[in-house]
């Protein structure tokens, strides 16, 4: 048996979950079993904990749906554990180094007490000192194992349940659990404090608790909080039935009141209901208050004296008369211009237009990625949505004829933005653009990660002092509701790089769909308009942006590339979208797509690709294509700009380091030999996985129609799909 079971649950921090495996496998005491717990055997989470499964013997996941939430998945890691002692560590938290040694040898001193409470740091996500809250607590209890009612103010319901380790035999034995849903650790604190006859404390951070950007989500506004009544109820309730002694009861009493009272007072967590809520928080408090009970001072005892009497006419004046006009503030719209900021706040005045729906995509620059993508097939589903497309005045042209559009800055455009109910973007909206109860902000993003982004670049100076404000950019974060991601690597990188509470929808690239639905009329079609001879393999080249280099350079000479592999290839030329202005690069044997709209047809008339660390590789890998990575500054790049995994360890085919390099592989044949092929295939089952090419359906008929996740069409598997057909090679 081992000394500790240490349970994990996982739900929604697939992003930070190998921090905390990580802390623990890493601890130099050993003797443990580690019980994560994942939503289902194909939750984000579980591809993670599977890899560690089969690494360490110690790891032994369990699984435990998301309607059971929290509680639900400790009470399963609980009855999986098979250790001496319990500890429930949350899936965003660490354990400190030294950690388990600690609790084993305080352990060993005081004896198998039931509980073992001990300090943890809580530290905030972005800046700030970081605090422990517990520490004046767990100084004035006893110095060895005690009686509760030797430290009554240690009633548990002020703890974590990460906080304290459990003798299992005791868990059992006392047929503890965790209950309800919300609020759970305050009951189970409770129970546990009732029930036990020996605790101690360890005056020693053991957990750090990595405090989320968006914050608790007990926090959130919701019905839910009604759950904290239940968890009171249920403490109090059980503390009579045990004829809790006063001494103990009064501060039990005190601080379950305390949460209650922040609620009730909070104007932004009880959305409704509120009078309710206080009603019922009144009842319970003169059910339950001891005898003697003196209220504290100050204004908190106020609402003690009010919560007493059920004056909630008199508690609600009382809270308004704290609101600041911040609120107001932090809500004016700040548009250039003053006619431009009263158009716009006129129009926030109005109702929003139910079937109004806002794309833009690459901040203005035409119609194109994932927004064009899910409009095209909005007019297909849902042809009574009207849809205005967002552009620059000079791509304008970009816009199909039959497609509403609105210039940036114009008045037509801030009018949309401010009646909208669906704005799609696959980067962001201006600062100034106010998110409105009702609205639906979906980001399409446009790419998968290799390089960071968002709050993961602020450690990379040269691409922190480019992008700006971290403030401001996760404040655009904050107005999305949900986040597309086209596999499960972007799903737990975007949970780092920008936390916000919106919701991830795991359903693929709309932009990509095509690449599953295209013929091999398409494909000739779109070779015929770029000027790709007959019978020549077309080599798309496309290297991304380099934050410390300035303009465009291709790092390879093309016309001596040419030269050097011979006359049946020609170069297909795209430069990253940053650089899609100016002269063309075209000449000989080297076509330039720089200026093409659809980076999608460009990759559909391609033979192969080469890149650097361009995230179209992500894309192209859909169609089964060769893809040759030319990594002249790999070291460079990686130190510079930072990344998500080292991609000269899982390339999508042959990696080239020189220019003589990448000749030499198109020379030989390797560029597509069976070793190039395998390494398509990893590369593939790990970025491809929710492009099937009904992404586009599955993003209107959640967002833009409501439909219910569950009718949603499932992602087909990618041994079942078909990709589009390469152009044959048959000289004219």
């Amino acid at each position: 048996m081992p000394r500790f079971s240490i349970v994990v649950p996982s739900h929604g921090v697939a992003g930070r979950l190998s921090l905390a495996l990580d802390s623990v496998l890493a601890q130099s005491f050993g003797d443990f079993e580690l019980i994560p717990v994942c939503d289902a055997p194909d939750a984000p989470a579980a591809d993670i904990v599977t890899g560690y499964a089969e690494r360490d013997s110690r790891v032994t996941p369990v699984h435990s749906p998301p309607s059971a939430g929290l509680a639900g998945a400790r009470n399963t890691g609980l009855k999986a554990a098979v250790g001496g002692h319990v500890l429930f560590l949350d899936g965003d938290d660490v354990l400190v180094p030294g950690a388990l040694a600690a609790l084993d040898a305080r352990i060993g001193a005081v004896g198998d007490v039931d509980v073992l409470y001990f300090e943890h740091e809580r530290t905030p996500w972005w800046e700030g000192e970081p605090t422990n809250p517990a520490a004046p607590l767990l100084a004035r209890t006893p110095d060895g194992a005690f009686p509760p009612g030797r430290a009554p103010r240690l009633t548990g319901v002020t703890l974590p349940a990460w906080s304290a380790v459990y003798r299992r035999a005791f868990l059992t034995e006392q047929g503890l659990s965790f209950p309800g849903a919300h609020f759970t650790d305050i009951g189970f604190g409770g129970l546990v404090a009732l029930r036990a006859e020996r605790v101690a404390a360890l005056r020693t951070v053991v957990v750090r608790h990595l405090l989320r950007r968006q914050g608790n989500r007990l926090g959130l506004p919701g019905e839910h909080h009604a759950e904290l009544l239940d968890q009171t109820e249920l403490v109090l309730t059980r503390a009579a039935e045990q004829d809790l002694p006063a001494d103990r009861l009064k501060p039990l009493f005190e601080q379950l009141f305390a949460a209650v009272l922040k609620t009730a007072a909070h104007p932004r967590r009880l959305t409704s209901a509120r009078r309710a809520f206080f009603r019922r928080a009144s009842a319970l408090y003169r059910r339950h208050r001891p005898a003697g009970y003196r209220a504290p001072g100050g204004s908190v005892g106020v609402q003690h004296r009010l919560l007493a009497s059920g004056s909630y006419t008199a508690f609600r004046s009382l809270r308004a008369a704290h609101r600041t006009a911040s609120r107001a503030a932090a809500l004016l719209p700040r548009p250039r211009g003053l006619r431009t900021r009263l158009r716009y706040a006129a129009a926030l005045r109005l109702p929003l237009d139910r079937d109004l729906v806002v794309y833009c995509a690459y901040w203005g620059r035409g119609y194109a990625c994932n927004p064009a993508a899910i409009h095209a097939k909005a007019r297909e589903l849902a042809p009574h949505l009207r849809a205005v497309f967002l552009v620059e005045p000079d791509a304008v042209g970009s816009v199909p004829p039959d497609v509403e559009h609105a210039v940036i800055g114009s008045r037509k455009y801030w009018e949309v933005l401010a009646r909208a109910k669906y704005l799609v973007n696959n980067a962001n909206f201006a600062d100034a653009v106010v998110k409105r109860p009702g609205s639906v902000h979906l980001q399409t993003q446009h790419g998968t990660p290799l390089k960071t982004m968002g709050a993961d670049q602020a450690t990379y100076p040269v691409v922190a002092a480019a992008t700006g404000s971290f403030a401001r950019l996760l404040a655009r974060v904050d107005r999305w509701d949900y986040n597309l991601t086209s596999n499960r690597h972007s799903t737990e990188m975007w949970e780092r790089a920008f936390p916000s509470a919106h919701e991830t929808l795991e359903y693929g690239y709309p932009r990509n769909d095509v690449y599953c639905t295209a013929s091999a009329e398409d494909v000739a079609r779109v070779r015929k308009e770029l000027g790709v001879p007959d019978g020549k393999k077309a080599l798309l080249y496309a290297p991304t942006h380099r934050d410390y280099a300035t303009g465009f350079e291709t790092g390879l000479d093309l016309a001596e590339f040419c030269e050097a592999i011979g006359d049946d290839y020609v170069v297909l030329l795209r430069a990253h979208y940053f650089y899609d202005q100016g002269a063309s690069r075209s000449g000989g044997r080297i076509i330039d797509v720089t200026g093409h709209r659809s980076s999608e047809d460009v990759c559909l008339a391609a033979d192969a690709l080469i890149t650097d660390y361009s995230s179209i590789m992500f894309d192209y890998a859909n169609l089964d294509r060769p893809i040759v990575v030319y990594a002249d500054d790999w070291d460079v790049y990686r130190e510079t700009r930072g990344v998500y995994f080292d991609l000269m360890e899982l390339p999508p085919g042959r990696v080239a380091r020189t220019p003589g390099e990448l000749a030499a592989v198109f020379r030989d044949g390797s560029w597509a030999d069976e070793t190039a092929a395998s390494l398509r295939a990893a590369f593939r089952e790990r970025f491809c996985q929710f492009d099937d090419g009904r992404a586009a359906e599955r993003v209107v008929r959640r967002v833009l129609l409501g439909e219910p996740p569950a009718s949603i069409p499932p992602v087909v598997p990618l041994a079942e799909r078909v990709p589009a057909p390469a152009a044959p090679l048959v000289r004219s």
